[in-house]
Parts: structure tokens; C-alpha cells; sequence
């Protein structure tokens, strides 16, 4: 423990390349916050069920479990630069096809510009967590891709906040009478017709803007001078590294961890907006909780990534995950306010889990098999693709026995953070 508070967690030589790929960081958190409140916004628009609005995050964390295995095996043959600068390239394509996607004001083509968006995505989150991972020494390497992956509810934020203040509060279809009854349903088609065109060139504008910011980027990382990955010359094949990670059970369980985190994130924050809308909270004023929770949860990131500097990450894992489970069982448990205070306080746990799981599964593994590896637990966030449409479904049935839809609801995270609470555990004392 005291030589790894001496080394450094990023070194001189290495600062320029770590700030430049961390900042990819804050640019897919914009994309992933920016998105999680459409589904409210498409399901009142559109006039379509909660479940089926939720196959905006089936087709957006749909691209990562598509993506991650084909990213892996470019970066694997090529580099992480080349990889990136793939990444940045279909993340700009899947932003700009929003322009013809509000044009024809099909549902389906907006999914297939989130769908193409998130191949961008798979190919840099697949590729710059192994690349923080590997600039430095392999005892700070955790710590590293916590601090970076700090950057991630920057972008996050940013992303809730154009939601909130440009998108949501924009939105003619989410206007109320006095009697906070949406005026929309009370339309005749001509009329629901002018706004729906006009509600979904507010949501179409800010991932074209979007698009432009990513080829901005992508100059940047192409004249910017990166780290090579050293060549081995006895790789073995892609088939050999998936029989070794396949035989590793702390890897494994790392995967099945992560889709458990990414599918309780991706549940807490997009459903909020349909929390806080059962005690009659508008949309856009709604948001404003979902943006608490992400100053909460990176405040808690900064705060973690210290903490790791004297408690065992993997200890620290189950406790958070603990702690989570407690406050989501308030969440179930406790109707009004004081549930949505815990269901926003249940951000401050979840701020280590996806940096600490990633990193955990992947110390000691070959550096061959790293891409690989790395491809897997990206796949993972197919869970933030399957749940939320289950969870919609629950939503969408009202009450479940004594409890409201929305309310219980949440036990698929609790759920979750039970499986993450075991990993820890495991980590800690099986795999250790």
C-alpha cells in the first residue's frame, strides 16, 4: 500500500495524451444524459407507451453490445488512436442523421441514429479505458480510470442540463392546463401534427450541434502525438484470448457485474423524470432532479477516487453497493418526496461502480487479451438496452399489489446492486 501512494497515478510524460483522451470521457457522458430523458420526451410526442419510448435505450446501449467485439478486434490489429478516431467518425454519422430523422418524423429512424451513434461509442469507450489502464503503472491503474472516468458526469451533466433548459421546458407536447392535464391529448391530429413537427426539430438540434463538436474533436486526437502500444510479437490468436478470459471467474463475474451497473444507472436516471411526473412534477422542472444526481454522484466520484488511496477498491465496492441497496429499497418502499430524495441520493453509490468493476476484472489479465477483455465488459451495457424496457412494462401496469408501478418498479435495481454487492464480496474474498 505505500509504494503505490508513491507512484504516481499519472506520470509527466504522459499528461498531455491522458488529459486529451480523458475529455472523450465527458463526451459520451453528454451523449448518454442528453438521452436518457427522451423517452419521456418521445413517449408524449410520439403518443406511444412508456415500454415502447424505452426502445430508445434498447437502440442506443443496443450499439455498444453490436459494436464492442468488432472494436476490439480493430484495435487489437491496429491501434488505440485508429480506434478512436474510428469511434469519433460513427459517433458524428449517428448524430447527424437526426436532421433526416426529425425531417420524416419516423420513430424508428431516430432509433437507427441512436443505434449508429452508439457504434462510436462502443469503439471508444472499448478503447480509451484500456488505454488510461495502460499509461502508468498497473498498482495505480484503478485509480487512474476512476479519475478519468470522473470526467464522464461532467459531459453527463452538461448533457441533463441541455435536456432540462433547451429540450424538455421547449416541448409544446409537455404544456398543462390549469388542472395539470397535458393539453396535447386534447388536440385534433392537424393540430397535434404542427407541434409534433415542431418538438422534434427541439430534440433534433442539439445532437447536430453534437455531431459537429465530435469532427471538431476528431482533428484534435488526429494531429495529437499518442503513446504506442508495445507490439508482441507472440500474440497468440483472438480465439486463445477468449478461452483465457473465458476460464477467468473474476473477469467473468466482472462482466455479469458491470450489466448489472449499467442497467440500474441507466433505470435510476431515466426514470426519474417518471418518479417525480406520478407526484405531479412537470417534465422539465423533473430534470432538474436527475441533474442533482449527477453533481451528487460526481461529487461522490472525486470523493471515492481518494478514498481508494487508503480502502481496498474492492471493499469499497461492496460497501457502496450496500449502501445502494439500502437507499432503492427506500425508493420502493416510501411513497412522495422523501422516495425521490433517496432515489437521487442513490447516485453517491453508484459513482465508483462502473470504473471499479472494469478495473478490477481487467488487472491481471495478458496484455493481448486486454482488448478483448475490455470489449467484454463494454458489451456489457447491453443491460441498460434490456431492463429499462421491463421496467417501462412495470411502469406502464400502474399499481403492482399495494404498490404504485412506478414505484416498484425499482426493485430490477436493487436486484442489480445485490449482484454488484456479491462481486465485491467475491473479489474481496475468493478471487483475491
Amino acid at each position: 500500500m505505500t509504494d503505490s501512494k508513491k507512484i504516481p497515478v499519472v506520470s509527466k510524460e504522459m499528461l498531455i495524451p491522458f488529459i486529451v483522451i480523458t475529455s472523450l470521457f465527458a463526451l459520451w457522458g453528454f451523449a448518454n444524459d442528453i438521452t436518457n430523458p427522451m423517452v419521456a420526451a418521445f413517449a408524449t410526442v410520439m403518443e406511444i407507451s412508456t415500454a415502447k419510448a424505452a426502445l430508445v435505450q434498447f437502440a442506443f446501449y443496443g450499439g455498444y453490445a453490436t459494436m464492442a467485439i468488432p472494436a476490439a478486434l480493430f484495435v487489437r490489429k491496429y491501434s488505440y488512436k485508429k480506434g478512436i478516431i474510428l469511434g469519433l467518425i460513427l459517433y458524428a454519422i449517428g448524430a447527424l442523421l437526426f436532421f433526416p430523422a426529425a425531417k420524416f418524423e419516423v420513430f424508428g429512424y431516430f432509433l437507427v441514429s441512436l443505434y449508429i451513434l452508439t457504434f462510436g461509442l462502443a469503439f471508444l469507450e472499448t478503447t480509451a479505458n484500456p488505454f488510461i489502464l495502460s499509461m502508468g503503472d498497473e498498482r495505480t491503474a484503478t485509480r487512474r480510470l476512476n479519475l478519468a472516468q470522473a470526467f464522464n458526469p461532467i459531459g453527463s451533466l452538461f448533457g441533463m442540463f441541455v435536456a432540462s433548459k433547451f429540450i424538455l421546458v421547449a416541448l409544446d407536447s409537455d404544456k398543462r392546463n390549469e388542472a395539470g392535464e397535458l393539453i396535447f391529448s386534447t388536440l385534433d391530429e392537424a393540430q397535434k401534427a404542427i407541434i409534433r413537427t415542431h418538438d422534434l426539430s427541439i430534440i433534433r438540434n442539439p445532437y447536430v450541434i453534437l455531431g459537429f463538436v465530435v469532427i471538431a474533436m476528431l482533428i484534435v486526437i488526429a494531429v495529437t502525438k499518442m503513446p504506442k502500444r508495445k507490439k508482441n510479437e507472440n500474440q497468440t490468436s483472438a480465439l486463445s484470448s477468449f478461452k483465457r478470459l473465458f476460464k477467468n471467474g473474476k473477469y467473468k463475474e466482472g462482466v455479469l457485474a458491470q450489466l448489472f451497473y449499467v442497467a440500474a444507472q441507466i433505470m435510476c436516471w431515466t426514470f426519474i423524470i417518471q418518479y417525480a411526473g406520478n407526484l405531479g412534477i412537470p417534465k422539465a422542472e423533473a430534470q432538474n432532479y436527475n441533474i442533482v444526481a449527477m453533481t451528487i454522484f460526481l461529487l461522490s466520484r472525486f470523493i471515492s477516487t481518494f478514498l481508494m488511496k487508503y480502502v481496498n477498491s474492492r471493499k469499497l465496492l461492496m460497501i457502496f453497493a450496500l449502501c445502494a441497496m439500502a437507499t432503492i429499497s427506500g425508493v420502493i418502499l416510501i411513497e412522495g418526496m422523501v422516495g425521490l430524495y433517496l432515489l437521487v441520493a442513490t447516485s453517491a453509490f453508484m459513482s465508483l461502480m462502473f470504473p471499479t468493476i472494469y478495473g478490477i476484472a481487467l488487472t491481471g489479465l495478458k496484455e493481448e487479451d486486454t482488448a478483448l477483455g475490455a470489449a467484454g465488459l463494454v458489451m456489457a451495457i447491453v443491460g441498460g438496452a434490456l431492463m429499462p424496457i421491463l421496467q417501462g412494462t412495470i411502469i406502464d401496469m400502474k399499481t403492482v399489489g399495494p404498490f404504485t408501478g412506478v414505484n416498484f418498479s425499482f426493485i430490477l435495481p436493487l436486484i442489480c446492486f445485490c449482484f454488484i454487492a456479491l462481486y465485491g464480496y467475491r473479489t474481496l474474498k475468493v478471487h483475491n
